[in-house]
């Protein structure tokens, strides 16, 4: 018989010593007396304070339902790391509680307090992931569908778009490029926008030609021997009516079949000459209001410009016959007539064309309508009793949110540059050219002569012995206005209040933040400038990224959003730096009720600020009369 043996089956006892039991709130081994200010320093105090390693803390967090691991939390200890996803601030969160710390004692040191990775939902695109990261709640995801869904429309709606009908009119119909394109040296760029129109619709040489011909014209300091003129174009308004001469030929050129319904002219016909016909504005002006929905005073103003360019003596297309030798029939606008009569008598076509352009422009003014109405994204500032006051609150929200310059430093920087760009639009009241090439000179520096930033168009934030303050000087050839009798042919000359620690503020960043945004970059002299990239090392702001630094200040800082509790003002939409003169002189229109006082303000005159800025509504006369009449019963 086989015989059977029988194993003794035995545990074996683990080694080393049992793991430490977890304790829900661990007692602190020490009183703090200064609390560090940065995330890293004050976590790494704490689990010393407590007596925890990473690895027991590490435990503790994932037994209460964390993700996490070991190597993550010290990462965060050491500053290698920072939590940037819901589920690392939960972490965050979960570590005030153990250790009984009081609300967002740790959360509130780091340079984003919320979340910037992992947010937002699947097929979102990354571009817009990382837009809608600052504005979704951490806990976003953890909400029903019914409530993401409305946050995302409400974000993407109120913050991102613009929340106007016109922003989102203009955010459509930006995906179609239809302008033609010009050569740098043909049409002047309007400074840091890059070349304007489609890449496919290159102008040919031949229309190249004749708007390099324009613009010589109605830019060089001398005309032409032969030629007269009436006003002069400088390079920004020249830049501008080159853009829209650009997408009048756009449109025509444009196929009939595609997003932009355009007439589909073959290119290589298109001429200024073409111009001096009536059909041809006539259907252009309608295009626009079929694609718009309504006319607009934009409509009305090119047919001014085609009066123009049309008038008896100092017209150029009128003193240009030779322009008729390229016309060329287009099917349903030209005929092969209409270009026979106007070569035999091309003044009788320019008459006729000058007559029909201003009949039209009379006509559409009395039904144009305002689609980007200026004021709209503004209203809750503008109708405040202090417009400047509640505008102000933008600034101290930066403050509140400003991370600690010792840990973050470029952070820092970003906030501190954005606390000055609303600072001193509130204090100058500039245009926005004026505001952005501002140049700055250092207090141990001779700042640049009068004759010097005439030659240079654009003023200069210096130190000022004589006065004891920082002070703006802009030339008077600097401003769009130059003429006006707000100037006199005389500078704009501002010292700084030292009001809200705006000097110190002022010397921080000049000193400070400011060379660690150019991070070696070239220095283009500017007060405000871009943070050094690995995608762009130019650090001068152009009109558009200006304009983007702006609304996005406003987007982080200005806007109050429900969901995260972040932003300063209930109602406020995005918009850029031109906006802050409505908010100055409809503040001033409320304080005194004088234009004349609104107009000094923003450097204009009484009648542009009636007409464009101030926002002074009946219950607001009103209410300076009552305020006068009132003191007689008190």
């Amino acid at each position: 018989m086989p015989v059977t043996s029988s194993v003794a089956v035995s545990t074996k006892r683990p080694r080393g010593r049992p793991p430490i039991p977890i304790v829900d709130h661990p007692e602190p081994l020490w009183e703090v007396e200064h609390h560090p200010l940065d995330f890293h320093g004050a976590l790494d105090l704490q689990m010393r304070r407590h007596g925890e390693p990473a690895h027991r803390l590490h435990r503790a967090i994932k037994a209460g339902g964390g993700l996490t691991d070991r190597k993550t939390i010290f990462d965060w200890r050491r500053g290698v790391k920072t939590p940037q996803t819901p589920a690392s601030l939960k972490v965050v969160d979960m570590i005030e509680a153990r250790y009984r710390l009081p609300a967002r004692y740790l959360r509130s040191r780091l340079a984003q307090p919320k979340a910037t990775a992992g947010l937002a939902p699947r097929g979102v695109e990354p571009a817009e992931a990382r837009r809608l990261a600052w504005h979704l709640p951490d806990d976003f995801k953890r909400r029903s569908p019914r409530e993401r869904a409305e946050i995302l429309s409400w974000v993407r709606t109120n913050i991102l778009s613009g929340g106007t009908a016109y922003s989102q009119y203009h955010s459509e119909v930006s995906k179609h490029r239809f302008s033609l394109r010009f050569d740098d040296e043909v049409l002047p760029q309007r400074k840091g926008r890059g070349r304007k129109g489609c890449v496919e619709l290159v102008a040919p040489p031949a229309l190249q030609r004749e708007m390099t011909a324009l613009i010589r014209f109605k830019s060089s300091t001398l005309t032409e021997i032969g030629y007269q003129r009436s006003g002069v174009w400088g390079e920004e308004t020249a830049a501008q009516r080159g853009e829209h001469l650009s997408l009048l030929f756009g449109s025509l050129a444009a196929p009939e079949t595609g997003e932009v319904r355009g007439l589909g002219a073959p290119i290589k016909d298109l001429s200024f000459a073409h111009l001096v016909f009536p059909a041809v504005w006539d259907w252009y002006v309608q295009w626009r209001e079929r694609r718009r929905g309504f006319f607009t005073g934009w409509e009305a103003e090119m047919l001014l410009l085609a009066a123009a360019l049309t008038r008896d003596k100092t017209g150029w297309r009128r003193q240009s016959p030779h322009l008729a030798e390229r016309l060329v029939p287009i099917v349903g606008l030209v005929g092969s007539a209409d270009i026979e009569a106007a070569r035999l008598d091309w003044d009788e076509a320019c008459e006729r064309m000058k007559e029909h352009a201003l009949q039209r422009a009379r006509e559409i003014s009395r039904v144009a309508r305002i689609h980007r109405d200026p004021f709209e994204p503004l209203l809750p500032i503008l109708e405040a009793a202090s417009p400047v006051g509640e505008y102000r609150k933008i600034t101290d929200e930066i403050l509140k949110r400003m991370p600690d310059a010792r840990r973050y430093p470029r952070a820092a920087a970003e906030s501190v540059r954005s606390l000055l760009m609303i600072r001193l639009g509130l204090h100058l009241g500039l245009r926005q050219k004026n505001l952005r090439q501002m140049l700055v000179c250092p207090r141990d520096q001779a700042p640049r002569t009068e004759r010097e930033l005439e030659r240079l168009k654009c003023g200069e934030l210096r130190w000022s012995e004589r006065d004891g303050g920082w002070e703006v000087f802009v030339p008077c050839a600097a401003f769009k206005n130059a003429g006006s009798a707000y100037f006199s042919r005389r500078p704009f000359r501002l010292v700084l209040p030292d009001l809200g620690d705006l000097y110190r503020w002022l010397e921080a960043y000049i000193e400070v933040h400011r060379p660690i945004l150019l991070a070696g970059a070239s220095d283009p002299g500017t007060v405000f400038v871009k943070a050094r990239k690995r995608t762009s090392t130019d650090a001068a702001y152009n009109q558009n990224t200006f304009y983007e630094a702006w609304r996005l200040i406003i987007q982080r800082y200005g806007i109050r959003n429900p969901y995260t509790g972040r932003g300063a003002i209930a109602g406020l939409l995005p918009h850029g730096p031109h906006s802050v003169r409505d908010v100055l002189a409809t503040h001033v229109l409320k304080t005194t009720g004088s234009y004349e006082q609104a107009s000094y303000a923003i450097q204009d005159t009484p009648a542009t600020v009636q007409a464009h800025y101030g926002r002074f509504l009946p219950q607001d006369k009103a209410a300076l009369a009552a305020a006068v009449l009132n003191k007689v019963w008190a």
